[in-house]
């Protein structure tokens, strides 16, 4: 379906290129949130009279995206989920919750198809991502996933948590190893004074 489009749209076009997309998109996403307009003659000629003031528009829309940047960037993004023995989260973390969470924390209004995080996060751990305030403002943020406060304070310090029972494992061997190593010591020590004597 060709339409024009009234704002810009990344990976799509600026305001009044005209562009070819499926037909679904263009009825599901682009008319309805008047992101877009069919093209015709008249809407051609409508959108020539209103062109001046859509791109007003979209110039106050791109301040506001910069006035709220180091809101976004400041944002303490620290999310607690239960998750398994090997740091798989039950659930996962979606578009939906970081933009729920910018909400709260940063006041900062955000659809969740501003939220460029590809896959749901599945694990615990430190994943970067971008927040699209506007298409001409991106910003890049850090999001904090754990099982409990300290948990993020670590990942936060830089430290790497480990799960399962390897680490418990490898832990212990390495007990072991430090004791047999104090024994041969203690040993060697003894047969040294012994054949001193």
């Amino acid at each position: 379906m060709k339409v024009i489009l009234t704002e810009k749209i990344t990976k799509l076009g600026n305001i009044g290129d005209t562009v070819d997309v499926k037909t679904g998109f263009a009825r599901n996403y682009l008319l309805p949130t008047g992101k877009a307009m069919r093209w015709s003659r008249e809407n051609v000629a409508l959108f020539e009279a209103k062109k001046a003031e859509l791109q007003a528009r979209q110039e106050a829309a791109k301040k506001t995206a910069e006035s709220n940047v180091d809101a976004v960037k400041n944002a303490k993004l620290y999310m607690i989920r239960q998750a398994g023995d090997t740091g798989q989260l039950y659930g996962s973390v979606s578009t939906r919750d970081i933009a729920r969470m910018l909400k709260e924390i940063a006041n900062v209004s955000v659809e969740s198809a501003q939220v460029m995080l590809g896959a749901p996060i599945k694990s615990v751990g430190v994943f970067d991502t971008k927040i699209a305030l506007h298409p001409d403002v991106i910003v890049p943020v850090k999001i904090y996933v754990a099982q409990s406060q300290d948990e993020i304070e670590a990942l936060v310090a830089g430290k790497v948590l480990t799960f399962g029972t390897k680490k418990v494992d490898e832990d212990a061997a390495e007990e072991k190893s430090e004791v047999k190593v104090e024994e041969k010591a203690e040993k060697k020590v003894e047969e040294k004074t012994a054949d001193a004597e």
